[in-house]
């Protein structure tokens, strides 16, 4: 049982940043792997990045390596999601997930236990 709350998203230009993101409910924040997927109108939904347990081991889609960072802080029960050198094709609504497994598939939407609300990132040429 864990609630997540995204905040954060914006509207910024090409070449903009912005910092989004997750707040945990509950004391076994830790116990969950952590990740970030996004969906843009008329698309499937995607992985974004991805972040074990303890924070050393993370996972990036192609599309963002080098421009976002992913990080959590255990004690905060937060996880962020840092974005730079935004695009125009990274416009989407920005969802974070946690996962009971620390065995099945860290990509893929569908092993995610708990999903957040979402929130709007939109990037303008």
């Amino acid at each position: 049982q864990v609630q997540l709350v995204e905040s954060g998203g914006g509207l910024v230009q090409a070449g903009g940043s912005l910092r989004l993101s997750c707040a945990a409910s509950g004391r076994t924040f830790s116990n969950y792997r952590m990740g970030w997927f996004r969906q843009a109108p008329g698309k499937e939904r995607e992985f974004v990045a991805a972040i074990s347990r303890s924070g050393g081991n993370t996972y990036y889609a192609d599309s963002v390596k080098g421009r976002f960072t992913i990080a959590r802080d255990n004690a905060k029960n937060t996880v962020y999601l840092q974005m730079n050198s935004l695009k125009p094709e990274d416009t989407a609504v920005y969802y974070c997930a946690a996962m009971r497994s620390v065995s099945a598939t860290i990509r893929a939407a569908r092993a995610y236990d708990y999903w957040g609300q979402g929130t709007q990132v939109t990037v303008s040429s």
